[in-house]
């Protein structure tokens, strides 16, 4: 078992001995490191022999703190000498003198408007090339579509089929859950306010425009986005780990046409879909609340949509759904590549 460092100092007259004892080694010294100099300079005292003949081990960590020890008697103006070292010891003590720093760093306490100064800066630079590195992924991204446009066949359509079946149809319980909550809501609170004035065969367009134009697409991509985009980031992420990107890459397979295409396209091709059921179960829950609170029937209800609601209104909403998947798509794989060989960053 190693013997726990220590010191002892004899004092003669005007020299010291310093006898130093055991072990010197990183597990071994972490007491002595919490004091600043265990030898406190005596104004008697001009010299101090540091002997090393009783020491059974030691690393670096422990020559650098015998230096640190013996530069603060210098500091003081004493004069310190080394005896008894082993040649090994004579060599790794004159690399740690040679290599000591010249000043201490002092623990200083920070101002707080500097740092939170440089924890700005530092964040700013840190999304400068977050932005960067995504607008990079974009390009190359977008020069993959095009050549897999150019060439159909190069497309993974087993793949691409996969990801609907996984970031589509699995995501359809929760948003019609969702989107018929979300209708009872908009026409709940609009017909409190219609039934006032008597206006209550208005809530068929306040439903129905709200729904099919802004909330449906809006709802169904933040589903997808937080279902779908986390789970592409952690699988390809756990890939970059077990490092499948780089052997991917090694036998020439393009991580674009295996990894991002498929779910991109997976997501373009299954939004809208959603979208399309997430409009259905919106206006049925808007439904649902203008018959039982309101009195307009089933019936009155589809035939105001037909005479009122323009077609308009549900194509913006269509034409929204594929750019929202793409950009959910992007993001997700993008964050996934920007994982390191870390499970923590996953």
């Amino acid at each position: 078992m190693k013997q726990k460092p220590s010191l002892r100092l004899d004092i003669q007259e005007q020299t010291a001995l310093v006898l130093l004892q055991g072990s010197w080694v990183k597990e071994r010294i972490a007491a002595l490191c919490k004091t600043d100099i265990p030898i406190a300079p005596s104004q008697t005292t001009h010299s101090y022999t540091f002997d090393f003949s009783a020491v059974t081990d030691f690393d670096t960590h422990g020559i650098m703190l015998i230096l640190h020890f013996a530069k603060t008697l210098e500091k003081h103006g004493k004069s310190v000498v080394f005896q008894g070292e082993s040649p090994s010891m004579q060599q790794l003590l004159h690399i740690c003198d040679t290599h000591y720093p010249l000043e201490e760093i002092e623990d200083k306490k920070g101002i707080f408007i500097l740092d939170s100064l440089e924890n700005v800066g530092r964040q700013s630079v840190e999304g400068y090339r977050t932005l960067a590195s995504f607008f990079s992924f974009t390009g190359e991204l977008t020069h993959a579509c095009v050549a897999a446009v150019l060439k159909p066949l190069s497309i993974r359509w087993k793949a691409t089929l996969y990801h609907i079946e996984q970031s589509g149809a699995g995501a359809i319980p929760i948003i019609l859950l969702t989107s018929f909550l979300i209708g009872i809501v908009i026409a709940y609170q609009g017909a409190t306010q219609l039934e006032k004035f008597g206006a209550n065969i208005f809530i068929v367009e306040m439903v129905t425009i709200s729904s099919v134009r802004e909330l449906a697409p809006l709802l169904t991509a933040i589903v997808v986005a937080g279902r779908s985009a986390s789970s592409y980031s952690a699988q390809i992420g756990v890939m970059k780990i077990t490092d499948e990107v780089d052997a991917m890459r090694s036998m020439g397979f393009s991580p674009w046409d295996f990894l991002v295409l498929p779910r991109l396209f997976a997501l373009v091709v299954s939004l809208p879909l959603l979208v399309f059921f997430a409009d259905i179960v919106s206006v049925f829950g808007g439904m649902v609340i203008a018959s039982t609170k309101l009195d307009v029937s089933f019936v009155e209800f589809i035939d105001r949509i037909k005479q009122t609601v323009a077609l308009k209104h549900l194509v913006i909403g269509f034409i929204k759904a594929p750019i929202f998947g793409a950009i959910i798509a992007t993001i997700g794989c993008f964050r996934g590549f920007q994982i390191d060989s870390s499970t923590e960053s996953v």
